[in-house]
């Protein structure tokens, strides 16, 4: 203590009318925050870059998709008003043309979510659910266009008829698998 009961400074310490002495070693403490990370290794510096790369591709991808679809629209507009000029738009071959073409835009829109959820780095459960409703658009589509006179035969047309019957049947029940067990388990990341 100085001469006037004033606490006076000793290099590293100071005491306080009766306080006890408080160390300010900078040796002892550790920097705020904790302590220092170790310096990052080439390796995990290259794979910060290509992760940041993916990262920017998945969302050029979505936004391409995002073009697909506004062109999409604008083309499934322009076929509806330019079957309405000609009269066929009651052909059921060109309603059906107008129905490939709505689906194809939902395919679209179902694989914008895919790509924004990876992305997003959405749960795993969601991801897979969108890939699921992809699948069941793109089989009923090609269910709603499917013409047997584009086979050669009534063989193939049959095979290939069965085979979207099965991946329809397996999609469906995918699809409710992963429903039923939604609400029964955890949603995982």
């Amino acid at each position: 203590m100085g001469q006037h009961g004033w606490a006076t400074p000793d290099r590293d310490r100071f005491e306080l009318a009766g306080a006890r002495s408080v160390c300010m070693d900078d040796e002892d403490a550790d920097p705020v925050g904790g302590p220092l990370p170790e310096a990052e290794s080439f390796d995990d510096r290259v794979l910060g870059v290509s992760e940041s790369l993916i990262r920017y591709v998945e969302v050029i991808a979505a936004l391409v998709l995002v073009l697909l679809f506004a062109i999409g629209v604008f083309d499934l507009t322009l076929q509806i008003f330019q079957s309405a000029l000609r009269g066929d738009i009651t052909d059921p071959l060109v309603v059906v043309g107008f129905i490939d073409t709505a689906l194809l835009l939902f395919i679209i829109v179902e694989v914008y979510q895919t790509v924004v959820a990876y992305t997003q780095e959405s749960e795993t459960r969601r991801i897979v659910r969108l890939v699921i409703y992809t699948g069941v658009i793109a089989m009923v589509r090609k269910a709603i266009i499917f013409r047997t006179g584009e086979y050669s035969s009534e063989q193939a047309a049959l095979t290939a008829a069965a085979a979207y019957t099965l991946i329809i049947l397996g999609l469906a029940a995918l699809l409710l698998v992963e429903r039923r067990t939604r609400d029964r388990l955890p949603e995982s990341g």
